[in-house]
């Protein structure tokens, strides 16, 4: 069903729903959610608009008894971790692209689903900095480079300074601009380009930019269609930082929790996190990265705070 004009704000996290359908159901649960919610908050009353909404709310109940065995469903703190988690794997790989000078149309697409879903987070709670940092700087990205293939440039890879430069020319300033219709169908990439729909990156360093932090290791999703969206025009200045993170203080080995301490369910699943992201970074060779997200799991375990 197509989006009323007075939803366009919502169009593309539709599509990406429609996307995810048989892809990832889970992703494309959340985002008929934040459809639904942003678009009851931008017009609710206009016949067309009513229509389309009460579509949504069918879709979503219909999808929620098919997936009701789906833990990612059934509890929204899994269902907030999957979707960050198949956000940053987007990011990951879109990052990886970009730093190893690799532009193509599944890499801009790539950085700018990522930012979409970053969006969809907004269902569970307030974003955190480091994920509006992350949204920020993937829109910006998919954008630039966009612009710079589109005039025959070559982009400069990795994260760069940038001046306050308006790249709303071709998408207009809003994240609801035109269609990327002018990009035309994908092209087979080249052996040196990755393929997202079947091969893993080859070493990914995280992509830490001030307050941002990208758990290292993280797979490329399945590949997606070619027909880009139009990245909003935020920029965003992310300054490099050493791959070796910092460590603190070690923490002793026999660690017992301090006092009376009750950990919440959403202690557990931030210390889980905090153990996968430490796994991935093992799997290349990152110690720091790897001592520090075990760190914060232990100290979230012992003293309920992180």
């Amino acid at each position: 069903m197509a989006v009323p004009p007075q939803l366009k704000a919502i169009q593309h996290h539709y599509k990406t729903a429609l996307e995810h359908d048989k892809r990832d159901p889970v992703v494309a649960y959340y985002c008929r959610l934040y459809a639904m919610q942003t678009g009851m908050k931008l017009d609710s009353k206009t016949p067309e608009c009513r229509k389309f909404l009460v579509k949504l709310m069918d879709q979503l109940e219909m999808m929620k008894k098919e997936l009701s065995t789906n833990e990612s469903i059934s509890q929204e703190i899994v269902g907030n971790a999957h979707i960050e988690n198949y956000a940053l794997k987007m990011f990951l790989y879109a990052d990886n692209e970009d730093r190893s000078g690799r532009f193509h149309k599944n890499m801009i697409k790539s950085f700018y689903t990522s930012s979409l879903l970053f969006d969809v987070l907004s269902v569970f709670g307030e974003l955190s900095e480091e994920n509006i940092q992350h949204r920020k700087y993937a829109r910006w990205k998919a954008t630039y480079i966009h612009n710079c293939l589109k005039s025959g440039e070559t982009p400069q890879a990795g994260p760069i300074g940038m001046e306050e430069e308006a790249y709303d020319d071709e998408f207009g300033a809003a994240a609801d601009g035109p269609s990327y219709a002018a990009l035309g169908p994908a092209q087979p990439q080249s052996s040196s380009s990755m393929d997202m729909t079947n091969q893993e990156p080859t070493s990914i360093p995280p992509p830490n930019y001030n307050t941002i932090q990208v758990p290292p290791g993280s797979h490329a999703p399945a590949n997606t269609p070619a027909d880009l969206p139009h990245p909003a025009a935020e920029p965003v200045k992310p300054v490099p930082v050493p791959r070796n993170m910092p460590v603190g203080d070690p923490l002793p080995l026999n660690v017992n929790q301090q006092g009376d301490v009750h950990l919440t369910p959403e202690d557990f699943t931030q210390a889980q996190k905090y153990c996968k992201y430490a796994g991935s970074a093992l799997q290349y060779e990152d110690v720091g990265t790897a001592v520090q997200n075990l760190q914060k799991a232990l100290k979230l375990l012992t003293t309920g705070k992180e």
